[in-house]
C-alpha cells in the first residue's frame, strides 16, 4: 500500500458484499494502519441498486475512514482529458484514476486492465 491510502472501485465493493476475505483482510489491515479510503462516487452508482440488500456495502461506506468522493465541473474536466488522452469513454474508470492520483492512493479493483489503459503508472492491488 502506498502512504496515502486506497481508492476503491465498483470490483472492489462488489467483492466486498460477496465477502470475499482477501478483499475484507486488506481492508481491515488498511484501516488498522490508518490508511484513508476513498470512493468515487460513481463507483457508488455503479453498484448500488437496493440498499436493503447491499448491507455490507452500506456498511463499508459508513466507515469513518471512508470518503465518497464527488465529481464537480473541475474533477469533470480532468476526467474528459483523461479519457481523451486514453482514447476511452469510461468516465467512471477515469475518475477511479483521478481520485486515487489526487490522494496518492492504490487502486484496488478487478479491472486492472481499464485502468491501466488510462494511466500505466497507477498502483493497483488486483482482486
Amino acid at each position: 500500500m502506498t502512504v496515502g491510502g486506497l481508492t476503491l472501485d465498483a470490483g472492489a465493493l462488489i467483492a466486498v458484499e460477496r465477502r470475499d476475505e482477501r478483499v475484507m483482510a486488506l481492508l481491515r489491515k488498511a484501516v488498522e494502519n490508518g490508511f484513508q479510503l476513498a470512493v468515487p462516487a460513481g463507483v457508488v452508482a455503479q453498484v448500488w441498486r437496493d440498499g436493503r440488500r447491499q448491507a455490507r456495502v452500506a456498511n463499508l461506506l459508513s466507515v469513518a475512514e471512508i470518503t465518497v468522493v464527488d465529481l464537480d465541473e473541475g474533477a469533470a474536466r480532468l476526467c474528459g482529458v483523461l479519457l481523451g488522452r486514453a482514447g476511452s469513454s469510461d468516465v467512471v474508470a477515469a475518475s477511479v484514476v483521478l481520485c486515487a492520483r489526487e490522494r496518492r492512493h492504490t487502486v484496488v479493483t478487478s479491472d486492472a486492465e481499464d485502468l491501466r489503459r488510462i494511466d500505466p503508472h497507477l498502483p493497483i492491488v488486483a482482486i
